[in-house]
């Protein structure tokens, strides 16, 4: 079987999940009840998610996840998890939601409920400063590194003129990208250029002609979940009003990403 065909059928059973269970009851109570707010990540992905020198998980995607805690009343608690299994545990109940800078895309909408968009992220390719090409046809037949599972790994098999290889983690593309081991990668740019500018790799941005504005990257919920969607909602309209989104994404990211 293709992995283009193992893709599709995963998609299929995660939302053929989410039509099987049945509606959930006030998760919101349920948050209260148990005075904790779970939400899942990856853990690799800087300077969204990532482990420092300490062995914590933080980032730009926990703060605003423990900020929602705040504001919900409870205490926070940070789940990392392999990305291409993060829909199948938030619906089977595992964590309440998913803060971990998922693009919203009609077929995740088919599984999950979304809350935001909370930030916006550009699609983007890099290779390294040494590279010759200078534009996406110089990459015709090339090797492609991409995340497993996110949404520009489905955009690089969809263009059919690149061998892509999958990684579980940003950070493990970008090393292969420094050995030669591949000839470029196909990423949210943000996160690229952050971790290239933290390790001291260079690397250049190709563009894109159809990137368009952007995607936008939506916080991920059960589907029925009750009042949570819209108190999570309203907790990010206020962080964006009371200056507390800004703050994060300044310590982050050094610019608004909103």
């Amino acid at each position: 079987m293709s992995i283009l065909k193992k893709i599709a059928l995963a998609g299929l059973a995660v939302a053929a999940l989410a039509s099987a269970l049945p509606a959930s009851a006030n998760d919101l109570a349920k948050v209260r009840e148990r005075g904790t707010f779970s939400f899942a990540m990856s853990g690799s992905f800087p300077p969204f998610s990532f482990v420092n020198d300490k062995n914590e998980v933080v980032g730009f995607d926990v703060d605003i996840g423990n900020e929602l805690a705040k504001r919900l009343g409870v205490k926070p608690v940070v789940v990392t998890t392999a990305w291409d299994g993060i829909i199948a545990g938030l619906i089977s109940g595992k964590y309440e939601a998913v803060v971990g800078s998922m693009t919203i895309t009609p077929e995740r909408e088919k599984a999950v409920a979304f809350a935001g968009p909370y930030y916006h992220s550009g699609r983007a390719v890099f290779v390294p400063e040494t590279s010759p090409a200078k534009s996406l046809d110089d990459l015709k037949d090339k090797s492609v590194g991409v995340t497993l599972g996110e949404v520009s790994d489905k955009w690089a098999r969809q263009r059919g003129d690149w061998t892509v290889r999958t990684y579980k983690a940003l950070s493990e593309a970008l090393l292969d990208l420094q050995a030669g081991r591949i000839d470029a990668i196909a990423a949210d740019s943000i996160p690229v250029l952050v971790a290239s500018k933290s390790s001291g790799q260079n690397v250049r941005e190709i563009a894109i002609p159809d990137a368009g504005n952007g995607d936008s990257i939506g916080i991920a919920l059960r589907k029925n979940s009750g009042e949570l969607k819209e108190v999570i909602q309203k907790a990010l309209e206020d962080m964006r009003a009371d200056g507390t989104y800004e703050k994060i994404s300044m310590k982050w990211v050094g610019r608004d990403i909103r």
